[in-house]
């Protein structure tokens, strides 16, 4: 039997599913911002500026489709405007962003597989097909020197020639170029780990940017170290301030802040976006931060604002409010809503914020949820679900296939997810039913209601702060969603997310 579902989805008008306070709001409205500028799980930002235009991506992982490429004009307030990856090839980790003369450049590592890369002749899209260069190490990143000679920088102090077009690297020019910082004995990091170079030309020098310590673990771990030439080709100078950026102790609000990418705003001044994990939130996973960067009188990069970052600061350009999820009603894949692994153009079809979709798999982890990043640690979500017969479908948090939570309906009964298998079993007759999940602070409740205005409350309450990279691995994030498997195509509708104070 094959049923038809129509997602509805309330415009902004008619008591908007989005609702927005100030919690995890970057634009301040009154010309300051508070960091994140990017909320939730958006690591190892990469950043370029064309004019007066900002583009970033970030790490996409195990999302499909991925490498969104991100557009602002005042380096706060951002949009998705394309995205390059629609065939999964394994985690996509640290891309770099670039345009060289006429056309843009994504450089990005499959995890376990080498680098790769992907071109358009606008960023809005559409991307090439990754192109393999057959290259290993990780955390890409592209620079052209003087004499118009293209490199790609790579993990570990590596660097590699690329040929003219930049699609490709020429045999036998990897060499090691850097030895990194070497940071006190008695720091509490995850290792030297050497990573996520960015090279930029201020001035006279090169300033060659790293990342050290490891990307998570102790609060302590991540940094960003800097290093100058006069020539690309070195020698590279240490910094006597390093690092740049670091989280020193445990009471600071973001951990591992690290993987820093530099970028200049039309009057002339500096930036670095870089990420950071929240403390006592580590399942949002790495968010973006802005911070501004002043040249010192001896030519070094320094950071003034230190942990001065959890206040508000000046936004770097003139600029209106926006709302990152505020098109989530429009259901747009691949801009705010990404599938895990498994990515299907046909699978949704969309039409006046409607949304029709197909169940796949026989548990959520198959089905390949539909996931957004919400950002936030204080949220609902809540749906209405009419289900055929041999189907299953609800909404759910989800970190990876093993582990994830949620609630959903079946034949017979409404469920509870823990884990990433069925726990609990309550007998319902029906094949309708409103679900929600309210996460408060890594706590998480559920409830069902038979019109979406009464609310029972599931006996079941679930702490998900240890859903994260430190205990689990896979650098993944506890990202809201609905899933669907079974046969036919599974009713969604009455979708509501809703930030709470």
């Amino acid at each position: 039997m094959k049923l038809y579902i129509k997602i509805t989805l309330y415009s902004a008008l008619a008591f908007a599913a989005i609702t927005v306070n100030a919690q995890k709001k970057g634009d301040q409205g009154n010309g300051t911002y508070l960091n994140p500028v990017m909320s939730g799980d958006f690591p190892d930002p990469s950043i370029m500026r064309d004019g007066k235009d900002y583009y970033m991506v970030h790490s996409a992982f195990d999302y499909l489709p991925g490498l969104t490429v991100y557009h602002s004009t005042d380096l706060v307030n951002w949009e998705p405007v394309s995205y390059a990856l629609s065939t999964y090839l394994g985690p996509c980790w640290a891309p770099d962003i670039t345009k060289y003369k006429d056309k843009y450049f994504i450089y990005f590592t499959i995890a376990n597989k080498g680098n790769f890369v992907v071109y358009a002749d606008s960023p809005n899209g559409p991307w090439s097909h990754p192109i393999d260069l057959k290259i290993g190490s990780i955390d890409p990143y592209h620079v052209a020197d003087e004499t118009g000679q293209r490199w790609l920088f790579l993990s570990g102090g590596m660097r590699a020639k690329l040929a003219s077009d930049g699609l490709s690297v020429i045999s036998g020019s990897s060499e090691r170029v850097y030895s990194g910082w070497k940071f006190p004995d008695e720091w509490i990091t995850e290792g030297m780990a050497l990573e996520g170079p960015k090279v930029q030309k201020i001035g006279n020098y090169y300033y060659y940017i790293n990342a050290e310590g490891g990307t998570a673990g102790p609060a302590t771990a991540h940094m960003v170290v800097v290093a100058r030439s006069k020539s690309i080709n070195g020698p590279w100078e240490n910094a006597p301030n390093n690092p740049l950026i670091h989280t020193y102790n445990e009471d600071e609000k973001w951990w591992n802040k690290g993987h820093g990418t530099l970028v200049d705003a039309p009057d002339g001044k500096w930036w670095m976006v870089y990420h950071g994990y929240e403390k006592n939130f580590l399942n949002l996973g790495r968010q973006t931060l802005l911070e501004p960067i002043q040249i010192t009188l001896e030519g070094w990069l320094k950071a003034p604002t230190g942990t001065g970052i959890e206040k508000p600061l000046a936004k770097p350009v003139k600029g209106p409010a926006k709302d990152r999820l505020a098109n989530l009603n429009d259901f747009r894949i691949g801009l705010d809503w990404k599938y895990y692994k498994k990515y299907d153009p046909d699978r949704a079809m969309v039409q006046d914020h409607a949304l029709t979709l197909k169940a796949q798999g026989d548990n959520p982890q198959d089905s390949a949820p539909l996931l957004f990043v919400a950002g936030a640690e204080r949220y609902e979500i809540s749906v209405k679900v009419d289900r055929a017969p041999g189907t299953t479908a609800g909404i759910l948090l989800f970190y990876n296939a093993d582990y994830y939570v949620g609630t959903g309906l079946n034949d017979k009964d409404r469920l509870r997810f823990r884990k990433g298998a069925i726990k609990n079993r309550n007998a319902y007759d029906g094949n309708s039913l409103w679900l929600k999940l309210r996460n408060y602070n890594n706590t998480v409740t559920g409830y069902w209601s038979k019109d979406g205005k009464v609310w029972h409350k599931e006996a079941w309450g679930m702490d998900i702060t240890g859903y994260n990279h430190n205990t689990l691995y896979d650098f993944q994030s506890m990202l809201p969603g609905l899933f669907a498997y079974g046969e036919g195509k599974i009713i969604f509708s009455d979708l509501k997310f809703t930030l709470l104070d």
